[in-house]
């Protein structure tokens, strides 16, 4: 974050917009297909120039947790790193099973992106373009606090009134500055509100930041109201169900109020993204990273054609061939500091899938989940991860729950069709 600089990229007139991984996001959302595609390409080149570094770096990272594993007997680093939270290795095989199994739904979404588009070949740089042009998708910081606490009505007052809490009573470091740790985060320690740090641009995905972040703030302050400082740090398994459960109702609420035909197509695009890129993506990296472990287990050295082979070997897999593989893609794993955490990025996929179900059931009034996801909430890690979601009607170590939301991506498409 301090030391990578990136070379400005050029828009279709010229024009040089400041690169960095804080703005690479908002650059590669631009209707500029030159603007996205100079993004794409001087971001990955800078990457590309440490592949070496990296790859030895991810190779360490790798054999050290091999060896804790196996000095503690497990019979593999996944099983040690998911005993940790209680989580049974079933979940993380049956979420790559269960979304392999449903690929037909994304290369499908892929064609309909390449249609609506109008593109010849389909890039890696146009997977992030809206689909829909003319639609004013700025949200001033105002306007995006006030969208996200009328869209958390469904969960009632008290939870809007933490939420207004939050917005009013600077818990969030907002803006993008020189030298800030890139990304969005929520902090919290006991006995003191939560802290969020984002970098807001104005951008639909900014506001859904906002509400994400505050999803994990809020978890936070109940478990930490309603439980001792032994029990209110909850897992990482359940973090992601609270934060991704208010995107869900925020894009539900947004796609009511839109304005026109045009509008709900664009915010039904974006539903539609989020399973592409917290469904199937992290669904791509978990795979990548099990298959990785899987390599060094049997002795095969991490190199840097191995590491960019193979990742460049399941974005084909996984968006099909309707889409260019183009190879600067090989070096995404280089900027996903999940890969150091260990076996951590299947949780934003199994906490989406588990959150549509949730936010599902709570829009369409029922108020037995809605109880139960206030005492999922409130319960920190007095239970385990898998206990606590089934306080909501939820097994995660059943693929049913990742089958309920690839159905809702199937739906989502048919009305994207139908509305295109």
């Amino acid at each position: 974050d301090a030391d990578l600089t990136f070379p400005d990229a050029v828009d279709g007139q010229g024009g040089r917009h400041p690169l960095s991984n804080g703005s690479f996001t908002l650059l590669m959302s631009s209707e500029d297909r030159a603007l996205r595609r100079s993004a794409f390409q001087n971001l990955y080149a800078v990457y590309g120039g440490g592949k070496n570094t990296l790859a030895a770096t991810l190779n360490a990272q790798v054999k050290q947790l091999q060896f804790f594993s196996s000095a503690r007997r497990y019979p593999s680093a996944l099983a040690a790193s998911l005993d940790g939270t209680h989580v049974p290795v079933e979940v993380y095989h049956n979420l790559i099973s269960t979304v392999r199994a449903n690929l037909d739904k994304m290369h499908r979404y892929v064609r309909l992106r390449k249609k609506l588009l109008g593109l010849e070949e389909l890039h890696f740089y146009d997977v992030y373009a809206p689909m829909v042009s003319g639609v004013d998708a700025r949200i001033p910081y105002a306007d995006a606090r006030e969208t996200v606490y009328q869209a958390m009505a469904p969960l009632g007052a008290d939870y809007q009134a933490i939420l207004r809490e939050g917005l009013d009573s600077r818990w969030i470091d907002v803006y993008e500055n020189e030298g800030k740790r890139s990304g969005a985060y929520s902090n919290s320690a006991y006995g003191v509100h939560p802290y969020v740090l984002m970098s807001f641009d104005g951008t639909l995905n900014s506001v859904l930041t906002l509400a994400h972040e505050m999803g994990h703030s809020i978890h936070s302050w109940y478990s930490n109201a309603n439980q001792s400082y032994t029990y209110a740090g909850y897992r990482i398994f359940v973090a992601e169900v609270a934060s991704t459960c208010n995107e869900i109702l925020l894009l539900n609420y947004m796609i009511n109020e839109a304005k026109d035909r045009k509008e709900k197509f664009y915010l039904v695009n974006q539903l539609a993204e989020r399973f592409r890129t917290t469904l199937f993506r992290q669904a791509l990296f978990a795979e990548f990273e099990w298959e990785t472990y899987k390599l060094s287990w049997n002795g095969t050295p991490l190199t840097k054609d191995l590491l960019c082979g193979l990742y460049h070997e399941l974005n084909s897999e996984y968006y099909g061939k309707e889409t260019v593989i183009d190879s600067d893609i090989d070096h995404e794993w280089e900027r996903i500091p999940h890969f150091y955490m260990q076996f951590y990025v299947y949780q934003y996929a199994t906490g989406f899938s588990a959150a549509m179900a949730i936010a599902r059931r709570i829009l369409a009034g029922d108020p037995e989940t809605k109880e139960g996801y206030f005492r999922f909430l409130k319960g920190g890690c007095s239970r385990t991860p898998v206990e606590l979601l089934k306080l909501v009607g939820l097994d995660m170590e059943e693929p049913e729950v990742v089958n309920e939301a690839v159905k809702v991506f199937k739906d989502l498409l048919d009305e994207m069709e139908e509305l295109a």
